[in-house]
């Protein structure tokens, strides 16, 4: 019979020199094989890594966050994989953080770009060019009900921003509602709605603003197994009976006491919510929460927004937009990120009515709704549906899920794995019974493993013990299955 080191060896061949180097073990375990890919990429001709450092460390913001000990010099993109400047390959599992979608300079994204750039490079929208409307047109054909008036800006903050001026606009009142774990961004007017203080400046900020308990299955006070849309089920024990859940009225009576104690008499002017929370730790929903909660705001008066910078187009896989698979239709909707493939481009959509409290003064945006923005965002409508992204999220992700509960099923540091289509998370816990979270240091050696296998992965929760997997809606199966293989090895080489 066969040694255990031998069968180890077997098991996973020795990476190719070009893209691990010369060494492919790392304390006793060889590094899964990555799969094929016939792309090759360009010389890098840049400053070198050092003098790169150099002006990061001088020239640029120290605000700005560097992931990794030893950061990755991208290089070069296509489709679900990055080159770094040594012509090393790595899997990308987190997509630009979940904003590329139909692929890393995706060839009929880039010669759409290519031409209108050839074509016309700049017009305000103040003046008449044809792809606004070309594609405001198609891009409101996919949204249901009256959600057919849209306004470009240039990320998903600037949106989240326009969504909450516009709302407090139209209603003529102030309060506005979130969830703790929210991340909506970080522009000093939505520093507030974002309910994580790991991105919480000690200044004011938040006026009007007011969080309720996040309805959290898995760590929240309440909630248990049956309580999310999700295959795989968490391990947290409730009394609710299959098919339903008793902790949604529990977290919707939280939210009526905020609104009984914090929002003025007057009534709410907008509810804001993630489909399923990313930056917040790849959070769902209790199933029937955000249904009850877009009637309860809407009886004091406010409008439902929905945030889909992380889950639209077809991320979550069964829906085109995430708050479809809530059963509910937001009056505002906000996207960014995936809708231009990495190109700076986000929408707000709302209906007429609404729309229509605008002009009460002048409102202008120089670079929403660009020609070569609309180019870009209309050719990646066109790729989704040619390249079936949605159906893929869907059939990969369900991989995905499956090869995530058998790493749960494995490791007792491993509580929790949730999510939809391509928007998963892995939530380390230092046991199972407990769900205390795995201290920050166990999970960045992790992490570092991870990425120094050749996969790319995010961090969120604001311990940052989630694992964030949303990578670029072309991966395949093959793919997922080498970057499950990766992280299991990671977190046995970490193991204490």
């Amino acid at each position: 019979m066969a040694s255990k080191s031998f069968q180890l060896f077997s098991k996973y061949s020795v990476i190719r020199r070009e893209v691990f180097g010369a060494c492919s073990y790392r304390r006793g375990y060889a590094t899964p094989s990555m799969p094929s890919c016939h792309f090759k990429p360009e010389p890098y001709k840049g400053p070198s890594y050092d003098e790169i450092l150099r002006i990061r460390r001088n020239n640029l913001t120290p605000g700005i966050l560097t992931f990794f000990k030893k950061p990755v010099l991208v290089h070069q993109g296509h489709m679900q994989w990055l080159w770094d400047h040594t012509g090393r390959r790595y899997l990308d599992l987190i997509g630009g953080i979940v904003t590329i979608s139909v692929g890393h300079s995706h060839p009929k994204v880039v010669a759409s770009m290519n031409e209108q750039s050839r074509l016309l490079w700049h017009s305000t929208n103040i003046f008449l060019h044809p792809k606004i409307h070309e594609y405001a047109e198609k891009l409101v054909a996919k949204m249901p009900g009256d959600l057919k008036v849209v306004y470009f800006v240039n990320s998903g903050s600037e949106a989240n921003d326009f969504a909450m001026f516009l709302a407090r606009l139209h209603t003529g009142r102030y309060d506005v509602l979130s969830l703790q774990h929210a991340y909506h961004g970080a522009s000093p007017y939505l520093m507030g709605l974002t309910a994580l203080s790991t991105w919480r400046y000690n200044q004011p900020t938040g006026f009007g603003i007011h969080q309720t308990t996040n309805p959290d299955v898995y760590q929240g006070p309440w909630g248990g197994r049956n309580c999310r849309d999700c295959s795989v089920p968490s391990l947290r024990t409730c009394n609710c009976a299959e098919g339903e859940c008793g902790a949604e009225d529990r977290y919707i009576d939280a939210l009526k006491d905020v609104i009984k104690f914090s929002v003025a008499k007057q009534g709410v002017a907008g509810f804001f919510a993630e489909s399923i929370q990313g930056v917040g730790g790849t959070v769902q929903f209790p199933k029937k929460f955000l249904k009850k909660a877009f009637e309860v705001v809407r009886a004091h008066g406010g409008l439902c927004i929905s945030d889909e910078v992380q889950t639209g187009f077809g991320r979550t896989g069964d829906d085109f937009w995430g708050f479809q698979g809530h059963d509910v239709q937001p009056d505002i909707v906000t996207t960014a990120k995936g809708i231009g493939n990495g190109f700076p481009l986000a929408a707000v959509v709302t209906t007429m009515d609404i729309a229509k409290s605008l002009p009460q003064a002048t409102y202008f945006n120089t670079f929403g709704g660009s020609p070569l923005a609309c180019a870009v965002g209309s050719t990646v409508l066109d790729v989704l549906e040619e390249d079936k992204c949605q159906e893929n999220c869907q059939t990969v992700g369900s991989v995905l899920l499956s090869e995530l509960k058998a790493l749960r099923d494995e490791f007792e540091i491993v509580g929790d794995v949730r999510g939809k289509g391509l928007m998963l998370g892995l939530e380390f816990v230092k046991n199972k019974k407990t769900r205390e979270r795995l201290p920050v240091d166990q999970v960045n050696a992790i992490w570092e493993s991870i990425k120094d296998m050749g996969v790319l992965v995010g961090k969120g929760g604001l311990d940052g013990n989630v694992l964030r997997i949303k990578p670029p809606m072309c991966v395949t199966k093959e793919d997922a299955k080498f970057g499950i293989e990766v992280i299991r090895e990671a977190i046995r080489l970490n193991q204490r």
